[in-house]
């Protein structure tokens, strides 16, 4: 069923289309609408940096015949890879929806130590709190849209691993 729904061969480029275009969309978002990032947003970008040149190394891989599970495999690590982007995306909807606190100098709960430690804080810093959505579209936030594109990223990623097991253990 997986497979007829994403075939292996295509799973590299669909990958690798749909997480240039998320990454493209936050940086869209970021500089051409000037929606502020906050700390969590920024962390949910490494997973994306991280595995766009695996599925590109996948990808260009693929198109050799003789390299057996090496896409698969490779494109097992970006599952694995968009799988952590979910928990990161899924830790700051919590945050966004009160479930869980934020990180002390993103939601504005950090209480300086000093007068000076303040000051230092106040001087050149822009805080963006965490626990406020920027944009939402249908009561989800971007964290929540995230969240819901590293999964399908996370299932077309491994798609080629299940069909090369689905290959060798089906009779």
């Amino acid at each position: 069923m997986l497979d007829r729904l994403m075939p292996p061969r295509r799973a590299p480029l669909f990958v690798l289309a749909l997480a240039s275009a998320t990454i493209l969309g936050a940086l869209v978002f970021e500089h051409g609408l000037g929606y502020a990032p906050c700390v969590l947003c920024l962390e949910q970008r490494w997973p994306y940096y991280t595995a766009l040149p695996v599925v590109l190394l996948a990808l260009i891989v693929s198109r050799e015949a003789n390299l057996g599970r090496w896409p698969a495999w490779l494109m097992a690590l970006a599952g694995g890879i968009f799988a952590v982007s979910a928990m990161l995306a899924l830790r700051h909807m919590g945050v966004e929806w009160g479930w869980w606190d934020g990180p002390a100098g993103c939601s504005g709960s950090g209480v300086p130590a000093s007068l000076d430690a303040f000051i230092q804080a106040l001087d050149g810093a822009t805080v963006v709190p965490c626990d406020t959505p920027a944009w939402t579209f249908l009561g989800l936030s971007l964290a929540g849209y995230n969240f819901m594109i590293s999964l399908v990223l996370m299932a077309a990623s491994f798609s080629p691993l299940y069909a090369t097991w689905k290959e060798r253990h089906t009779p």
